[in-house]
């Protein structure tokens, strides 16, 4: 196991710096990365997800390259138009209801990407759960005129994600709702979402999800825990597993970081990512090991998880 630490070009989910695990095994190069205010029973589906990878190895694919989404952090307008225009994709992940921060801040930025990409490109939202219920319909109605795809977790309850739904003519998207929910299947039950986030470490690797993609029913789409390559190729291989892939994936968040671990990082060519593993460079793994300090405090919690989830059988 090697502990990596690497910074990032913008904050994100409050870091400014990611950390995680990587290690080797018969089926190739994993990646165990869960934030660190993620206690340890939320960490055992990103270990499971680490060891299939690892282990297991991922299911054919049926696709050999993925459209995917540029990511856009809650930064001011000229950095996010910047950052689409940087990218390459025709399709745009924007962050909004950051904590601090305002409608108007969130409208002054979504409006400086849809400049951006241009009126064919493809613009969604992503509240990360920060709105009320009321404050969601007041929010997309302001935003519905920049021509959403969708809206990611508008609220943080599946319930009123149900509400929101009902009360918006934007698409609404589970991301929470689903990797975070002790029944991920009732985002159905309570016909709370149009669309399916998934993502591979949440939810406890490729095939955990294609599980719950057959059985909620919902076009999906495969989005990043913000990972290294070794991470993202995860993704990628369940999107490549999908039947059918109706939207961009948000999967292109490796130009996120400052550094790599590997020497051909996946990062998009015309608004795609090839369908790969990946194998880390020792000299870019090298330098991205993080100190002893921070590599004895990820062994430590490994240590935690990995009891945890064989009591857990």
């Amino acid at each position: 196991m090697i502990t990596y630490s690497l910074g990032l070009k913008n904050k994100f989910r409050g870091i400014t710096v990611r950390e995680g695990m990587l290690f080797e095994g018969p089926a190739g190069w994993a990646e165990w990365s869960p934030f660190l205010d993620y206690d340890d029973a939320t960490c055992v589906a990103w270990l499971r997800a680490a060891r299939e990878a690892a282990v297991g190895g991922w299911p054919v694919p049926v696709r050999d390259a993925i459209p995917v989404n540029c990511t856009v952090p809650a930064v001011g307008p000229e950095r996010a138009a910047e950052i689409v225009r940087a990218s390459g994709c025709r399709t745009a992940k924007v962050k909004v209801a950051e904590p601090g921060q305002t409608l108007a801040d969130d409208l002054e930025r979504v409006e400086a990407v849809r400049d951006a990409l241009g009126a064919d490109g493809r613009l969604r939202v992503d509240a990360n759960g920060g709105w009320s219920v009321d404050e969601a319909v007041r929010a997309l109605k302001d935003l519905s005129r920049f021509r959403l795809e969708y809206v990611e977790q508008p609220c943080a309850s599946v319930e009123d994600l149900a509400l929101v739904r009902r009360r918006t003519d934007v698409l609404v998207a589970a991301d929470e709702s689903i990797r975070r929910a002790e029944d991920p299947l009732r985002v159905r039950e309570l016909e709370a979402a149009d669309i399916a986030v998934l993502k591979v470490q949440p939810i406890g690797g490729v095939r955990a999800c294609l599980e719950i993609a057959e059985q909620i029913g919902l076009p999906v789409v495969v989005s990043s825990a913000l990972e290294t390559s070794v991470g993202i190729a995860a993704g990628v291989a369940l999107a490549a597993a999908l039947p059918e892939l109706p939207y961009a994936c948000g999967l292109a968040t490796v130009a996120m970081f400052t550094g790599e671990v590997v020497d051909e990082p996946l990062l998009p060519v015309d608004g795609f990512l090839p369908v790969k593993r990946v194998v880390p460079d020792p000299a870019l793994l090298a330098a991205a090991t993080a100190s002893p300090e921070r590599a004895a405090v990820w062994e430590t919690r490994l240590a935690r998880v990995e009891e945890l989830k064989g009591s857990a059988g």
